[in-house]
């Protein structure tokens, strides 16, 4: 995809919504011991990345944009909390290099730093696409001991979000 944009970006944004919107629709089960269930996902179905439209063509972005709306609008999805891993385009760079896989090395900077900036436009500034619950932002520059640290810091809020689907 990063090689050819233009060929395989909306080859991956609608196998990414087909997975995402599989995986959100799976039922919740009870882990041990717990009352409630939980249900972590790495990313909600989100618009995001077919925003960036730089990477297809028109046709192709208004076919994706098309049925993004579709699922939006006819699938239940709900959510009670994101939580934005803040990290600068710089440090996403770093990792993908040192991580040292082959199909992450042609993935340019630049590319990094729009998609930061299309995530602080929806979940920061909130004027890109309207934010479906209270977003926890945890600042995720650091190594592993910090984030470790900063994930025990935020548990109870991650784990136990005050659900706003119990109060409607």
């Amino acid at each position: 995809m990063y090689e050819d944009p233009s060929r395989w970006a909306i080859t991956l944004q609608s196998y990414v919504q087909l997975t995402m919107l599989q995986q959100h629709i799976l039922p919740q089960v009870h882990a041990l011991n717990r009352k409630e269930s939980v249900k972590m996902l790495m990313k909600k179905i989100t618009f995001l990345f077919s925003l960036s439209s730089f990477t297809m063509p028109a046709v192709d972005y208004a076919v994706l944009t098309e049925w993004f709306n579709w699922i939006v609008t006819n699938v239940n999805i709900p959510i009670d909390l994101i939580v934005y891993l803040q990290t600068a385009p710089e440090t996403c760079h770093e990792r993908l290099r040192i991580r040292c896989r082959n199909e992450e090395q042609v993935i340019p900077l630049e590319y990094l730093e729009a998609l930061h900036q299309l995530h602080e436009d929806w979940l920061i500034r909130q004027t890109s696409f309207k934010v479906p619950a209270p977003v926890l932002v945890i600042p995720a520059d650091h190594d592993v001991q910090m984030m470790l640290k900063q994930y025990e810091d935020h548990k109870e809020k991650i784990m136990h979000p005050v659900c706003k689907r119990s109060a409607t």
